[in-house]
């Protein structure tokens, strides 16, 4: 086994460790209380009838109802056809159900028997043929790189679901918890997905730098504005959750910093690899002359990526931008004052600048470290290249 290869393991297992670490650590879930009672079994089904459609006034909005003869899977053969009901909002055709469609129907025994109704459509297999379709590309364009940011975005899930979540359902700080998850996140993810090499060492540390600088805007801007967490339907409902009580503004701020990871390792390995390439183009380069060179190239970069990052937050609350136009009445200044557009704005301009502050942070590191490697590190570098090393 390669030198390189022996260290790229290692890293894999403390990464892995970490993780391991971190769970261990996460406090567990108070005790919940008693439970509203539920359906008592979820099952799939394919509709095979319309037997009837009718519309009834609920809470002064017209509701749309349909019972349907739903073939259920998983079940016994003199039990598999049964009715159910669906209902939905009267005012869009297009949601209504036809013979065909898959569906998830609850099943809840009552007096008299057990009432079938239909709570949503089935989806499974389209979401497995889009993730099926990712990872097919990933691996056949990227091969062993494909194979191991595959491993790196399991690691991502892994963290945030049984350690990020569970610890702060738990009772544990969530702008901690956050930021302690987004550092292993980011240690596993870009390790695997790079390769164990300097300039991916030099991608890391700018990155855990960025975080670090990100979180102390975030909370120092949340706490300019009075925002408290609230600006969003979710944070009602975690409001009224059977839980113990939650700080949302903690959630606030944790979900701005692990926002601001999803594009940090894309800008501080492509400048760390940018610095990388004009060094061994041409090894007699000034680290000034490196870094003037590389922030050019970085500088292109932020255009793209801090419009990129806008859209991907606006297309997010695309609804909520539709419904102040709706409802124009109030003055834009008011609109732009409330809760629920002031947050989006404080997550995308403190992740926009963490953006732009990792160009010059992950710059200069990478003309620091990398100009001190002589043409030797650099030959050795590119045959390691050749034979198929990070």
């Amino acid at each position: 086994m390669c030198a390189r290869c022996a260290i790229l393991i290692a890293v894999i297992a403390i990464a892995l460790g970490t993780a391991a670490a971190a769970l261990a650590a996460a406090p567990e879930p108070p005790d919940q209380p008693p439970q509203p009672s539920a359906p008592d079994r979820y099952l799939r089904g394919r509709v095979l009838q319309i037997l009837e459609e009718r519309e009834q006034d609920v809470i002064a909005e017209n509701q749309f109802v349909q019972i349907v003869r739903v073939r259920l899977r998983g079940v016994p053969a003199d039990a598999a056809e049964v009715r159910a009901e669906f209902s939905d909002v009267a005012s869009d055709p297009a949601r209504r159900l036809k013979p065909g469609d898959g569906v998830v129907v609850a099943a809840a025994d009552e007096e008299g028997g057990t009432a079938y109704y239909v709570v949503d459509r089935y989806r499974m297999p389209a979401l497995g043929l889009a993730v099926g379709l990712f990872f097919a590309l990933a691996v056949l364009l990227s091969r062993g790189r494909g194979i191991t940011a595959i491993l790196g975005l399991g690691i991502t899930a892994l963290v945030l679901a049984r350690f990020i979540v569970p610890a702060i359902v738990g009772g544990g700080n969530p702008l901690v918890v956050s930021l302690v998850g987004a550092l292993v996140i980011a240690f596993a993810s870009i390790y695997l997905a790079h390769g164990f090499s300097l300039r991916t060492s030099i991608a890391v540390g700018s990155t855990l730098v960025t975080l670090i600088i990100a979180s102390v805007l975030a909370i120092v801007f949340v706490g300019l504005a009075n925002l408290f967490g609230l600006g969003s339907e979710e944070a009602f409902y975690l409001q009224l959750a059977p839980v113990e009580q939650l700080n949302l503004r903690g959630l606030l701020l944790g979900g701005i910093i692990l926002g601001a990871l999803g594009v940090l390792d894309d800008i501080t390995t492509a400048q760390a690899a940018a610095v990388d390439e004009l060094r061994k183009a041409n090894p007699a380069l000034s680290v000034q002359e490196l870094y003037r060179r590389g922030l050019s190239v970085g500088t292109e970069h932020i255009t793209s990526l801090v419009n990129t990052l806008f859209l991907a937050y606006a297309g997010a609350s695309l609804p909520l931008f539709i419904l102040f136009t709706i409802y124009n009445e109030t003055p834009v200044w008011v609109a732009l004052n409330s809760e629920f557009v002031a947050e989006e704005i404080v997550r995308t301009l403190v992740g926009s600048v963490a953006l732009i502050l990792a160009v010059p942070i992950t710059t200069v590191a990478a003309a620091i470290i990398l100009s001190r490697r002589g043409p030797a590190s650099i030959d050795g570098m590119a045959e390691g290249h050749r034979h198929g090393g990070p």
